[in-house]
């Protein structure tokens, strides 16, 4: 495993680490349960710890333990054991279960996020706003700000209509978003969060203003196109997705031809300066 490697599968937590793994295929971070367990509880033997809580959730009825997979991380003699690792999900509800002092700010913040998520099904204007402000501590500019969240209207447009035409599964979804995309940036979605180095992190997070305005141009032209031809099968509705994104390929390839810069960037938004980072583009 490279030195970069290794960095990437250990999180830091307050000077502490917490080892962890990428599954590429179902895009989810693993972590170790022990080394959680060992920094919020300052247990002596974190491992007898979670044996014990286990044991705990096991008899009150919780799935939580049977949620955690058996994963090889590396140990401080440098081999690698197999231990106890749970996904973002089971991981705050194993912290949940935890009768600690050093548990208790992660509590508090869960709870504030689900009330908060309460407050948005009710009135959502407070999820565009809280959108707003987050962006902005991050750095964004306001011009990135405005249109990334007009981004969102224009999703929501197309899912909308592909609900229409009998899109259900989340699925079908992925398939035709990866088809608007690769159609226009001649990428996947997964292969372009890969060019962009993310993991988790969504990908309209990390474009730049140019490549906003193509995907939301690709997007609403699929839209556009959907309610014209108003496709019955999903093989149809591929079509569609793919002659919209087509609209905005061409649109990428006469901006490259003119410009000679590529439109498609590896910047994140881990480049991100002052909202600079995001104006331009990338030279070949």
């Amino acid at each position: 495993m490279s030195k970069q490697s290794k960095t990437k599968a250990i999180a830091i937590f307050e000077g502490k680490q917490i080892r962890r793994h990428w599954d590429e295929e179902k895009e989810l971070w693993y972590f170790s349960v022990v080394d959680v367990v060992g920094i919020l509880t300052d247990s002596i033997d974190p491992r007898k710890y979670w044996n014990k809580l286990a044991q705990r959730l096991r008899e009150e009825g919780s799935e939580v333990v049977t949620k955690c997979h058996q994963l090889k991380f590396m140990a401080k003699d440098g081999k690698y054991y197999a231990t106890d690792a749970a996904d973002t999900e089971t991981t705050f509800r194993i912290i949940q279960s935890i009768p600690s002092p050093n548990a208790e700010p992660f509590k508090l913040w869960l709870a504030r996020v689900g009330y908060e998520r309460i407050e948005e099904t009710e009135d959502p204007e407070k999820a565009i706003q809280r959108a707003l402000t987050t962006y902005l501590k991050k750095g964004y500019s306001k011009e990135w700000v405005d249109l990334r969240l007009k981004t969102i209207e224009i999703r929501k447009d197309l899912t909308n209509e592909w609900n229409e035409r009998g899109v259900k599964t989340s699925d079908e979804f992925a398939i035709l978003t990866d088809d608007i995309s690769f159609a226009w940036a001649g990428l996947k979605t997964k292969d372009y969060k890969k060019h962009k180095d993310l993991k988790k992190e969504n990908l309209r997070d990390n474009m730049t203003n140019l490549e906003l305005v193509l995907n939301m141009l690709a997007e609403t032209a699929t839209t556009e196109i959907s309610k014209k031809q108003k496709p019955e099968t999903f093989s149809e509705n591929r079509r569609v997705a793919q002659e919209g994104g087509t609209i905005a390929g061409n649109a990428r390839k006469q901006i490259e031809a003119k410009t000679g810069k590529k439109v498609i960037t590896s910047k994140n938004a881990k480049n991100l300066s002052a909202g600079k980072t995001y104006q331009g583009i990338e030279k070949r």
